[in-house]
């Protein structure tokens, strides 16, 4: 691991210290942590965006998924 240092707000490090008390682990563990979900999401919204380009540049066509729509059977 490698050490960085990081400019909070006392507010922040405080809420941060709770947070990881009620979790069980440390000021680091959960910042690691919270790090780790924040590159998921990033990750995620990132590749929405591609979809949301990719169908603006090449939209769904008429009957392109006509083939699922039995497929599509919900329970009552």
């Amino acid at each position: 691991m490698k050490t960085v240092q990081m400019t909070l707000t006392e507010d922040l490090v405080t809420k941060v210290d709770r947070a990881a008390k009620r979790l069980k682990t440390t000021r680091s563990g959960f910042t690691r942590e919270a790090l780790r979900q924040a590159l998921r999401k990033l990750s995620t919204l990132e590749r929405e965006a591609r979809h949301r380009r990719g169908y603006a540049v090449k939209p769904v066509s008429s009957g392109e998924f006509d083939g699922w729509t039995e497929e599509q059977v919900w329970p009552d």
